[in-house]
């Protein structure tokens, strides 16, 4: 029986698996630290699905990814949040930004971004500033050129250059905060509106999740602050990687519940795997095992080499 909101316990941890591939043994650890650090630290433990992006979004694989999550133990409290069902929230907040002239039209493709010029500190993919003060004219003149079935994208008017964030894995950890998309040209809710948006609506104040997302971490702080909402807790967990020091994935051969049980792996085997990788006693094949084993001091660990 799903338990009542109002009977939840303050704070909240969460998982939000996005759909376009099935979960491999890296992304399950991650989901299974998330939720020990949640249930250690009393707090709820809230599921999301980001299926923002339907062109990338496959059929039946969210349906597969939560079938896994529950098959090696993990539950949740409350509704599952399907993103794809919130385009309302989003634009509620971009409208807030607006309101505090924080928002602007973006015209510029893919390739032009990252053909621009920009600061030498910029990493890759920063955006330029290209379209944050063109002309009133000019803006008519290139909304026009827009092709069919696009309208322009907006972008943030950010207020800082760089904000640092607190992440109890790497300490303090500066990054570079530029005028982020909020809403895409194909009409599409971008992810670091989202995850701010929905995080705040699920209650989290403690997110735990892959390393790979700590440098866009400054900028969802930042459209926090915007939208005068509280920073969550941040645990940034290192990766799973391959023999050869690369980010595991399919190629990597049976990574998945799935392809493991093709080759006569059990999935109590597979959890027996995670229990270890995190500290947990050897053989151990459920994840209660790792109750008050997992801190973010373990969790300095580093990487996952899945051999």
């Amino acid at each position: 029986m799903e338990t009542p909101a109002s009977l939840l316990p303050p704070g909240a941890g969460r998982y939000a698996p996005s759909p376009s591939g099935d979960l491999h043994l890296g992304n399950l650890r991650t989901a299974v630290a998330a939720w020990i650090l949640a249930r250690d630290s009393g707090r709820s433990f809230r599921m999301r699905v980001d299926d923002l992006d339907a062109a990338r979004a496959r059929p039946g694989v969210a349906e597969r990814q939560l079938a896994d999550l529950a098959a090696i133990g993990l539950d949740w409290d409350g509704e599952i949040m399907w993103q794809s069902a919130r385009s309302h929230a989003y634009a509620a907040a971009a409208d807030q930004l607006a309101d505090q002239s924080l928002v602007y039209e973006c015209y510029c493709s893919r390739r032009e971004i990252a053909e621009a010029p920009r600061a030498p500190h910029s990493p890759p993919g920063a955006y330029p500033g290209t379209c944050r003060d063109l002309p009133e004219a000019e803006r008519e003149r290139r909304r026009a050129a827009l092709g069919p079935g696009r309208v322009p994208a907006l972008r943030l008017r950010a207020t800082v250059d760089e904000l640092t964030i607190t992440d109890l894995v790497h300490g303090s950890y500066t990054g570079i905060v530029d005028d982020v998309v909020l809403r895409r040209g194909d009409g599409v809710w971008a992810y670091n509106l989202a995850v701010v948006v929905d995080d705040a609506e699920q209650g989290v104040d403690q997110v735990v999740r892959g390393e790979d997302l700590l440098s866009s971490t400054p900028r969802q702080a930042h459209l926090a602050d915007l939208l005068g909402l509280p920073h969550p807790q941040y645990v940034h967990v290192p990766l799973a990687v391959n023999a050869a020091g690369e980010r595991l994935a399919k190629r990597d051969g049976a990574v998945t519940l799935a392809d493991l049980a093709e080759e006569g792996t059990t999935t109590r085997a597979a959890i027996a795997r995670i229990v270890a990788s995190l500290g947990g006693p050897q053989g151990a094949d459920s994840i209660e095992a790792l109750r008050g084993v997992v801190t973010a001091e373990s969790l300095r660990s580093g990487a996952w080499v899945v051999a």
